[in-house]
């Protein structure tokens, strides 16, 4: 079925600001045009206004369609593809992938307060032991590496001090190796932490401080959370082909 003539210039429009097409849009601009004409409208912000480069751009979406809590395959791919298209090297798209990949760690972060505080309330902890000399020094290679230390980490690194070493080593790829910026860096962290599928309160205020001390602007860091903001768009993109695959059925039953 050719398209009306809304329908064509809608997707011109889109194809114009956001540099790519699939059959996924295509479903939905055949199911409902004028949503999709609100969507590009919303999902077009920080392309419009923003100051970001371009590729950044990219690794924003990476990061937030690449992270755990969320996994939208189809958009890793298109972004993967933008994103070198607009001259990111492999290596600093697999740091993006680096960096979004220590999300897991916060089920230390969340957990072990908790344990703490169910400790003290059954009379099995009255505070904090003092750190060994490995400790300290476990904190002072972190703090080196990573450029910060946060109060949440005191308990893992008192409780886990292995698995606190561990996870040093780990984060700290990125840090030690990789060619990214400090700021963009902190940019991938704020994704994921403030992307509706994970929403980590603590790391999210973290990030941020740690991104306007590297130079980060509110600005920046605002088109970080506008590009998040867009992730709900994957509930239509992943059912508006079951939609029309369905739809077709039933036609074919009638």
């Amino acid at each position: 079925m050719n398209l009306t003539a809304r329908q064509e210039e809608i997707k011109q429009e889109f194809i114009r600001v956001r540099g790519a097409w699939s059959d996924t849009w295509e479903g939905v601009l055949r199911l409902d045009p004028e949503f999709l004409q609100a969507y590009l409208n919303f999902s077009a912000v920080p392309w419009r206004s923003g100051v970001l480069e371009p590729k950044v751009k990219e690794f924003i979406y990476i990061a937030i369609d690449a992270n755990a809590t969320h996994m939208y395959l189809p958009g890793v791919r298109q972004h993967i593809k933008a994103a070198l298209k607009l001259g990111a090297t492999p290596q600093e798209i697999m740091e993006v992938l680096e960096l979004s990949a220590t999300l897991g760690i916060h089920a230390m972060n969340i957990g072990v307060p908790i344990l703490v505080e169910v400790l003290q309330e059954k009379g099995l902890r009255t505070g904090p032991a003092p750190l060994t000399e490995q400790q300290e020094q476990l904190k002072a290679d972190f703090t080196e590496t990573r450029g910060y230390w946060h109060a949440f980490w005191d308990e893992i690194l008192e409780l886990d001090p292995e698995m606190f070493a561990a996870y040093t080593e780990f984060s700290a790829v990125p840090w030690r190796t990789g060619t990214l910026e400090p700021k963009v860096k902190e940019f991938i962290y704020i994704a994921f932490d403030t992307a509706a599928t994970h929403l980590y309160v603590s790391g999210l205020k973290l990030h941020i401080e740690n991104a306007i001390d590297h130079g980060a602007t509110p600005r920046e860091i605002l088109e970080v959370m506008e590009i998040a903001s867009v992730l709900g768009i994957h509930g239509v993109t992943a059912a508006a082909p079951i939609l029309l695959e369905e739809v077709a059925e039933a036609q074919r039953a009638t």
